[in-house]
């Protein structure tokens, strides 16, 4: 199927989004929709004959356990409420621990690269059949971007997702900004890995931005689209004219303007490639269990295969959420740049989902909510972990200011009460909040741990 140019579609850009020329396609968070009814500037859309895909952020294929029913029958009523042609999801893990490891669960809040063995590689496939029986339509899934490297991995990307693609059929999402990050991050080089996956299973592609630090390449999709991304766009346009491009972007929305110029760029790059399809689509090097020594895959996982990666996984996630010790063979400094960057995203999320948070605690939140995070693993969803937080807080006598404490401990018996209060109290105690607010914030400034000057330290 032809997809054309498309944009991740965003509440915060639906009126942009509606009126850019030339977008034929958009692309949802799936976890961002109701199941039984659409946002009406994407029901909008979808009457004027735009094609919406769902891209779903949470099955976790490439974890231990088995994609859950609940996930998956969820995944697929967007799907059906779209009348999409095909969904999408990740080749990550999401959460570790649970039954396999006799082990408290695990959340990550982001999507964390599978070891390229052929263990993992096993079990990724079994979950991706699973997936496969219970979806209404074809699934493609998303080469992702990684701070981190595994140890002691028995193939390369492009190998790993060639193996994929040939036991399961499933399509190929290739997002050529994380080709550049794992580039960056972890010296691979993106020529190589176009030559050995099979360009002609891929559904369609992702173009987005991010920014370097310190040696190390952010996917943040809240920066302009790099020159670096976009050749390696060139190099995917010369093997194979993939069905759709789309372009993503998370936060710090830019001006309409910007993301149409940014829309164009994509365009000129797709138009100045030179298509060597013929020459170029084969792939070059040893396919996986041809080599010596490589044993040949078979159709189901070998056996305790899951509860090797689970094992694994569990020991990476909890070293990154939990501050448990880094396994053996991972480099030190990339773990805490992963985990820095994990409790990060988390904050703002949390940020999100609780907004009288911040208004409450002021330049202390962030820094106060870093901490909490260093040893406190995300496990029961985020409105859930706001609770936590603010438990922990005033467990510890904080915030130090009386009217903002007494603001906190408000908000937190409201939310964590078996039923909440009414609109008109809720009312009430808002209006009455802000007044507190307004006076303790400048009070507050420093009595959080972390704080100085009066400011938070980012």
């Amino acid at each position: 199927m032809k997809l054309g140019i498309g944009i991740g579609w965003r509440p915060e850009i639906a009126d942009a989004v509606e009126a850019l020329p030339g977008v034929d396609w958009v692309e949802a968070v799936a976890e961002n929709i109701c199941a039984d009814h659409l946002p009406e500037p994407l029901a909008r859309l979808r009457e004027r004959g735009v094609t919406v895909v769902p891209h779903g952020v949470s099955l976790g294929l490439g974890g231990a356990g088995r994609p859950g029913a609940d996930r998956l029958a969820d995944l697929a009523a967007r799907a059906t409420l779209l009348g999409a042609p095909l969904v999408t999801e990740h080749i990550a893990f999401v959460r570790a621990g649970g039954p396999l490891t006799a082990s408290p669960g695990l959340e990550a809040g982001h999507l964390l690269p599978v070891p390229r063995t052929w263990d993992a590689l096993d079990v990724l496939c079994e979950n991706v059949r699973v997936a496969q029986d219970s979806l209404p339509v074809p699934l493609a899934l998303e080469n992702i971007a990684a701070l981190i490297a595994w140890p002691d991995e028995e193939l390369t990307e492009g190998q790993f997702l060639a193996e994929l693609v040939e036991r399961t059929g499933v399509r190929l999402l290739i997002d050529v900004a994380n080709l550049h990050t794992n580039h960056v991050n972890r010296g691979e080089d993106p020529a190589t890995a176009l030559d050995e996956l099979p360009v002609e299973a891929i559904a369609y592609v992702h173009v987005a931005g991010g920014v370097e630090k310190d040696g190390v390449w952010h996917d943040t999709h809240a920066h302009p689209v790099t020159r670096p991304v976009l050749d390696v766009l060139t190099e995917l346009r010369a093997r194979v004219d993939p069905p759709g491009v789309l372009l993503e972007r998370d936060d710090a929305f830019p001006p309409a303007g910007e993301l149409a110029g940014e829309l164009t760029a994509i365009r000129e790059t797709l138009a100045a490639a030179a298509p060597h399809a013929a020459s170029r689509s084969a792939r070059s090097g040893t396919r996986p269990g041809e080599g010596p020594g490589e044993r040949a895959p078979g159709t189901r996982p070998a056996p305790g295969a899951r509860e090797r990666v689970a094992v694994a996984q569990t020991a990476v996630l909890s070293s990154l959420v939990a501050g448990t010790p880094v396994p053996e063979g991972f480099d030190h400094r990339r773990m805490a740049v992963q985990s820095r960057a994990l409790a990060a995203k988390r904050a703002d999320v949390v940020a999100k989902v609780a907004p009288e948070l911040p208004l409450i605690l002021g330049d202390g939140y962030r820094p106060a909510y870093l901490g909490y995070a260093r040893t406190r693993p995300l496990s029961g969803g985020y409105r859930r972990d706001a609770l936590d937080f603010a438990e922990h807080l005033l467990i510890a006598g904080l915030p130090a200011d009386d009217d903002a404490r007494r603001g906190l401990t408000r908000w937190w018996q409201d939310r964590a009460a078996p039923r909440p209060p009414r609109r008109g109290t809720r009312l009430v105690r808002a209006a009455r909040d802000m007044r507190v607010v307004r006076a303790a914030r400048t009070a507050l400034s420093g009595t959080l741990p972390g704080t100085r000057s009066g400011r938070g330290t980012r």
